[in-house]
């Protein structure tokens, strides 16, 4: 098999191929803020007192979870309307991607709360706080700093997950390669350059998954300044002694 760099990089840069690029960025921020929202909500069932919510939860991410996301985009594009409930590629796309990334977002949130630790949640109450105001004010900005890493790991993943849209004929980036391999016989090329947008695009994540972590890391409250006139422990020991 030859390689043709005018081949390479005639469809690196080509509209077509830039089309996808866009389609998987969009497709994927789409589907994890959608996905995102959703978790929010199951975990919090899932941590509810209500059994009914508990168990509905629990069902949710049993079934979300434990079935490959291609087995549930095939069934939601083309099952769900033999139901009478008709929906588009992209609808499809979007739905599938989005309950399936909300199942392992709500474990997510669940494990961040639960990080907190339990004498925050006591001091709040004790001020008389309401649960929104512990969850807003004394619980959430700690689970922040446990969530943030994962969510970055999975928004890395869904960049790359979206590939798996090209089965129901979704055009984004990965259903562009192969309809470019297909029509112009340069199939080394076509996915070499497919991989290398995968990999710009998840590398530029990985930079501002980093700055989001520095900046969810920092003290929440002020932080005094050392100016070295901190007193030696040792000397405070002795003086104390005398």
């Amino acid at each position: 098999m030859s390689w043709s760099w005018d081949h390479f990089m005639q469809f690196l840069f080509s509209d077509y191929m830039l089309s996808g690029v866009w389609t998987t960025i969009w497709l994927s921020i789409v589907a994890m803020v959608l996905g995102c929202s959703l978790g929010v909500v199951v975990a919090f069932m899932k941590m509810s007192k209500n059994l009914v919510l508990r168990q509905i939860a629990n069902t949710y991410i049993w079934i979300w979870r434990g079935t490959p996301l291609l087995v549930q985009m095939v069934i939601i594009y083309t099952v769900l309307p033999k139901v009478g409930i008709k929906l588009g590629v992209v609808e499809s796309a979007i739905i599938a991607l989005s309950l399936h990334e909300a199942a392992y977002f709500a474990e997510i949130v669940r494990s961040g709360i639960l990080s907190v630790n339990k004498g925050q949640e006591d001091a709040s109450l004790a001020l008389g706080m309401t649960w929104a105001q512990r969850m807003r004010i004394v619980i959430i900005p700690q689970a922040t700093r446990v969530i943030i890493p994962p969510l970055g790991n999975q928004f890395n993943l869904m960049i790359k997950t979206t590939s798996l849209a090209s089965v129901i004929s979704m055009e984004e980036l990965f259903r562009r390669t192969q309809q470019l391999a297909q029509l112009e016989f340069k199939v080394l090329e076509a996915y070499m350059c497919a991989a290398c947008w995968y990999l710009l695009m998840t590398t530029v994540w990985g930079l501002v998954q980093k700055r989001l972590e520095a900046h969810y890391d920092r003290p929440f409250g002020p932080v005094a300044a050392d100016d070295g006139k901190r007193p030696n422990p040792v000397l405070t020991g002795q003086a104390a002694q005398v």
